[in-house]
């Protein structure tokens, strides 16, 4: 093969690279990430002209004839039938056909009817956002940004949203020689086409490339199946339930501590969408949904809607209302089986009136719902919080000294609790406990202090609260001295970093309310450590 010297079309491009260079220094377009602002720079201020004219077989066909008897060149709208030049019959509309990157380049416009005025043209131009991939800055945004401005007098977009590129699971570019091509259609296939989005949305950042592996779209598929197995619990719930003739009760603590939550979430899912942080909101909604809501309210919303009257139709309101902001903040990640569900939702709420309705109603669909607004109040529930997370945290260690014991699942164990400040709160969760951590509610004490520790049996820490279970039997008394060390270990270096960030610039500069929680924070760490030093040495 040989090069061949040919004439070729060429774009002079610094008229048009100046002014696509100041609408972004003035900030009428922004580029996200940041970062690849001096990207772009580098490209526009290096620019040089561009060849236009490629030898393919498709394209749009330059529009330019070259004369037989003249050989000038003639360029017009419309296919002309003479040379403008001499009159002659005898052109041909030369052979070559335009690079797909100024095709592409038009697009923002010419899609809409441009140059005509249409009513397309006079709502979606300019738009807000452009998405793509960043290795595409120069060879389309940038492109489209200099022709925009040049036939149309206006920027063709506000953002640009940059995304990384989708490599496979040991970070290398797909290609077909290495033979680690991904193929979507089966992983739609296979799994589900929300599976796929979801695992796309929530693994990327924006400008950085992600890796894509089989194993994290089956375990999103899981995800899909936990929301649509959770609808159907709640839209179960209400089966039966007709309106209580009593009075609505007042929330319970997990009522209020789900609510609260739900407030949060929405506050953090609109603050990540505004810092374009589209990923770690959609990681938020499913580490909400599956980890608080699903595994955690909903199990203890079954023991409230077994009480039946107002606390069953109260609760089954609640649960239909987190559900309802959960599929709405999940529709742009999933929006298949949340849409499908939904509907489900929709006609379950609307066959009990009363049981729950939207903010704004229900609409016609969920694609085209009302986004959750978030209640400020509720969201700030700090006490309900406080109080519900020491439950779990309490939950948590007993299902993890079950489970290092090997007590089997279904037995039930007594067990003693000092309470000490939270030994009210814990009394009127004993059902919950009891039902959570797989405990004999008739075996359940709980007491604010103990006279004396509990012989052989293994201590529980959780803040000001100590848990002990009759476990004698399966107690590794050396075993449990190294768990209790290790345990101590870890709260004494967090007390350290705590003391550290307390008397450095932190506590001069922070807001006062963040600055006491923290020190809220350091007292219940001296009081686990001021515990787990009394347990060991009740092991001696």
């Amino acid at each position: 093969m040989e090069p061949t010297i040919s004439t070729q079309w060429f774009v002079k491009m610094k008229p048009l690279a100046e002014p696509a260079l100041e609408v972004v220094r003035r900030g009428e377009i922004e580029i996200i990430p940041e970062r690849f602002t001096k990207v772009y720079y580098n490209w526009l201020e290096n620019i040089r002209d561009w060849c236009v004219s490629r030898q393919l077989w498709w394209g749009h066909r330059i529009p330019a004839w070259h004369c037989n008897e003249c050989s000038q060149i003639t360029v017009a709208r419309r296919d002309p039938e003479r040379c403008a030049h001499c009159g002659s019959k005898g052109i041909e509309q030369d052979p070559d056909v335009l690079d797909t990157w100024f095709s592409s380049g038009l697009w923002p416009f010419s899609t809409l009817g441009w140059p005509e005025q249409t009513e397309d043209y006079a709502y979606f131009y300019p738009t807000t956002m452009m998405e793509t991939g960043y290795d595409i800055l120069f060879f389309w945004v940038a492109r489209m940004i200099m022709l925009g401005l040049e036939f149309t007098g206006q920027v063709p977009f506000r953002k640009v949203y940059l995304h990384g590129l989708v490599r496979d699971a040991e970070g290398r570019k797909m290609s077909k020689s290495l033979g680690n091509v991904i193929d979507p259609e089966r992983l739609m296939e296979q799994y589900g086409t929300d599976a796929l989005r979801f695992t796309l949305l929530t693994g990327s950042t924006p400008g950085n490339d992600m890796n894509l592996s089989e194993e994290r779209v089956a375990a999103n598929r899981n995800f899909a199946n936990k929301i649509w197995n959770a609808g159907r619990l709640v839209i179960g719930a209400m089966a039966d339930l007709q309106p209580p003739q009593e009075p609505v009760p007042e929330p319970t603590l997990a009522d209020r501590w789900i609510l609260s939550r739900t407030g949060q979430v929405i506050a953090d899912v609109e603050r990540l969408f505004a810092n374009y942080q589209y990923g770690e909101a959609g990681r938020q909604v499913y580490e909400f949904f599956w980890g608080e809501y699903a595994d955690w309210y909903l199990e203890i919303a079954k023991l409230q809607l077994r009480q039946g009257g107002a606390r069953a139709w109260s609760t089954a309101g609640i649960m239909a209302r987190v559900l309802d902001t959960c599929l709405r903040l999940l529709h742009p990640f999933t929006p298949f089986v949340t849409e499908e569900l939904w509907g489900r939702l929709k006609e379950a709420c609307l066959a009990r009136p009363g049981i729950y309705t939207p903010p704004g109603g229900w609409g016609e669909a969920l694609i085209v719902a009302r986004w959750p607004e978030g209640d400020e109040a509720l969201a700030q529930d700090e006490q309900a919080q406080e109080a519900f997370t020491l439950l779990m945290d309490l939950v948590r260690a007993i299902r993890n000294v079950r489970a290092e014991r090997g007590v089997q699942a279904g037995r039930r164990i007594a067990a003693v609790i000092e309470g000490g400040p939270w030994t009210e709160m814990l009394r009127s969760q004993a059902q919950a406990i009891a039902a959570l951590a797989r405990l004999d509610p008739a075996g359940l004490d709980i007491r604010e202090r103990l006279d004396g520790t509990p012989a052989a049996r293994p201590p529980l820490v959780v803040g000001a609260v100590q848990a002990f279970l009759p476990l004698q039997s399966l107690v590794d008394p050396e075993r449990e001295r190294k768990r209790l060390g290790a345990e101590l270990e870890q709260v004494q270096a967090r007390i350290e970093r705590l003391q550290q960030l307390l008397q450095g610039p932190f506590a001069e500069r922070a807001p006062a309310e963040v600055v006491a929680k923290e020190r809220k924070k350091l007292e219940k760490l001296r009081q686990t450590e001021s515990k787990l030093r009394q347990q060991l040495e009740a092991l001696g």
